[in-house]
């Protein structure tokens, strides 16, 4: 039930937006590791906990998956882009990380009929640096952290965290609808 209301939501904020379709074409790959009480640590951020992963456009959630820590962002990428592609037939790009690169690109291609595009840091940028299309994902993860019960793991289930994930979004889209489009949106 969560899902569909989301659903429904999220294609009425896309259409106030301006946007000319409900589903969208295009979508964005990334992950997050969260501190939670269970098994699973993330080597590379040095956390114990759960690793949020999720494709969004414009800010709004198409698909969400809660993995442990240790599970790799290509290996739960597969599962989740599998989901997309069943929810949203009409999405043909999905931008992502470094993290994503190897066989999982062709398998997008072949498997899934998805273009998947790495949007990587050249060698001559220093510091912190807004990349094309990524800073979606991470502002969309800044949203959660916002919220309560998503900025850690208190769930045991991970359909559970899921659930909360949407909930969230939820929130946050319901605030949405009602402002009225900018000037210089059309």
């Amino acid at each position: 039930m969560s899902a569909e209301f989301h659903d429904r939501l999220r294609g009425t904020v896309r259409e106030r937006q301006g946007r000319d379709e409900a589903e969208p074409t295009a979508g964005i790959i990334d992950a997050q590791s969260v501190r939670a009480a269970s098994r699973g640590y993330d080597g590379g951020k040095k956390m114990p906990g759960r690793k949020r992963h999720i494709v969004g456009t414009l800010g709004l959630l198409l698909a969400a998956a809660v993995t442990a820590a240790h599970i790799g962002d290509r290996d739960a990428a597969a599962g989740l882009l599998m989901r997309l592609r069943r929810l949203h037939r009409d999405i043909t790009l999905v931008w992502s990380d470094g993290g994503y690169t190897g066989s999982l690109v062709g398998w997008c291609r072949d498997q899934l009929a998805l273009t998947s595009q790495i949007v990587k840091r050249t060698d001559d940028m220093a510091g912190f640096v807004v990349l094309p299309r990524r800073w979606v994902a991470e502002r969309t993860f800044a949203w959660l952290m916002n919220s309560r019960r998503p900025a850690r793991g208190y769930e045991t289930l991970p359909a559970t965290s899921e659930a909360m994930i949407r909930w969230s979004m939820v929130t946050r889209m319901s605030r949405r609808p009602g402002r009225p489009r900018s000037a210089g949106r059309h």
